[in-house]
This record gives C-alpha cells, sequence and structure tokens, in this order.
C-alpha cells in the first residue's frame, strides 16, 4: 500500500449506502481545470426533500416540496458563492460565514473559529468546507471539518488542511463514513480522489457511485484556469 495511492470516486464510494454530504476539489489530469463538486444525500423525509439551484451565480439548497418542509435550519442554505478570487463550497450556511470573515480579512480558518459541528446529536453531524484560492493562472485550495470532540457533543475539533493543485489529483472529504445509528463521523485526511478531464464523465462516474435511494442532488464545476470560464452540471434527483 502506498499513502500516495489516488483512487476513483467509484473506489472510495463503492458499498458506501451513506457518506452523507461530500466535497471534492482539485485539477484536471491535463492541469488546464480546476474542480469542485459538492453533492447531498438524505435519509428522512425531510432531508430528501430537496433540489440545488443556481442563481446569482450560487448554489442554493431549496425545498422541493415547500409544504413538507419539517425543519429548514440545517437543510436550506447557500452552498456554493463566489469572492473576489475564491470560490467557497460548504455543506451549511457556514459558507456564508466564510464569505463574511475572508471579506472582512480573515483567513479561511480564523472564519470559522465561530462555528462548530451541527447541533443534531447524537449524530453531531460535523461542518465540512472548502475554498479555492486563484492567482497567476493557477489555485491552491483547503478543506475543513469540525466535529464533534466525543460522543456527548461537549467540544468542537477542528481540522484544516492546505493542498497545491497538482495534475490529476483531487481530495474528498464527506461527514460520515458509513450509515449507522448514530452515524459515524468522517475520520482522518481527506481522501485522495483522481480528477478526469472531461466533466461529463467526472459528473456520470460520482452521480452512479452514490447509492441510489439516498443520493440527492450533485453539483460540479469545472474552471478553465486560462480563461476563467466555467462549466457546471447540476443533477436533482427530485427533478
Amino acid at each position: 500500500m502506498s499513502i500516495y495511492d489516488i483512487k476513483t470516486l467509484s473506489e472510495r464510494l463503492e458499498g458506501n449506502t451513506y457518506p452523507g454530504r461530500g466535497i471534492v476539489i482539485g485539477k484536471t489530469e491535463d492541469g488546464t481545470k480546476a474542480v469542485a463538486a459538492y453533492f447531498i444525500m438524505g435519509r428522512s423525509a425531510n432531508s430528501r426533500n430537496r433540489v440545488f439551484t443556481e442563481r446569482d451565480d450560487a448554489l442554493f439548497t431549496e425545498p422541493f416540496d415547500a409544504s413538507k418542509v419539517e425543519d429548514p435550519s440545517l437543510i436550506i442554505y447557500a452552498a456554493l458563492r463566489k469572492l473576489d478570487n475564491n470560490l467557497i463550497v460548504t455543506n451549511g450556511d457556514q459558507t456564508d460565514t466564510i464569505y463574511d470573515g475572508v471579506k472582512g480579512g480573515k483567513s479561511f480558518a480564523d472564519s470559522l473559529t465561530v462555528r462548530e459541528f451541527e447541533p443534531d446529536g447524537p449524530n453531531f453531524t460535523p461542518r465540512i468546507s472548502g475554498m479555492l484560492t486563484f492567482a497567476n493562472g493557477d489555485f491552491t485550495y483547503q478543506m475543513s471539518i469540525l466535529k464533534s470532540a466525543d460522543a456527548e457533543g461537549t467540544a468542537c475539533n477542528r481540522y484544516t488542511f492546505s493542498y497545491p493543485a497538482l495534475k490529476g489529483l483531487g481530495h474528498f472529504i464527506h461527514t460520515y463514513v458509513c450509515d449507522g445509528n448514530p452515524i459515524p463521523t468522517f475520520q482522518g485526511e481527506p481522501e485522495r480522489v483522481a480528477i478526469s478531464d472531461d466533466i461529463d464523465a467526472f459528473t456520470g462516474d460520482l452521480w452512479n457511485a452514490l447509492n441510489e435511494d439516498n443520493k440527492i442532488s450533485l453539483y460540479v464545476r469545472y474552471i478553465d484556469l486560462a480563461t476563467g470560464k466555467e462549466d457546471n452540471r447540476l443533477i436533482n434527483k427530485n427533478a
């Protein structure tokens, strides 16, 4: 086994019925594009009653059927936003926390010091976040996970990972290891995954790798590093 092994997303997700919500960030194999992807899954009717919507150059989670919303507090939020040369993607309303913090001069990590895991005991779902920063025709990226320090949710552990963008390599972080009761939170560093040049192949592979019963929505963005041109793919199970 090599610690530098790069696996496909299909390999990472094989047999995993519930990785929860997930973020992938990386660079295409040909080195020309930055890639960011975000997916959501759900087990409850409230969680499954969602779609992704694009507006004002941002990505939002919204109810599919507003009449069936039970608790919007943890399921309705801006998942992706742009700020100057930064692209922010998260699994909750900490997208806005990072946006406001960076806009005010704070770092990615410092912006998140006012947040912690979600208050949904006994799962205490981690808050996962990522930010791509573009400069001089290339980019770097950071990823973060805020997770409970114990089974009672008495304190928050904070982990931030910083990466150079390398050809064909991405990092994948998700909220849960797998299904369970309570659901076990993600462990260790973000996983190394392969990033293909073809947005449609990448999107299809990721969507098809997610459990059919629990997957809800997927969003993928490829950004040309030379021109800044964006190419997006959005899939909603509730169409």
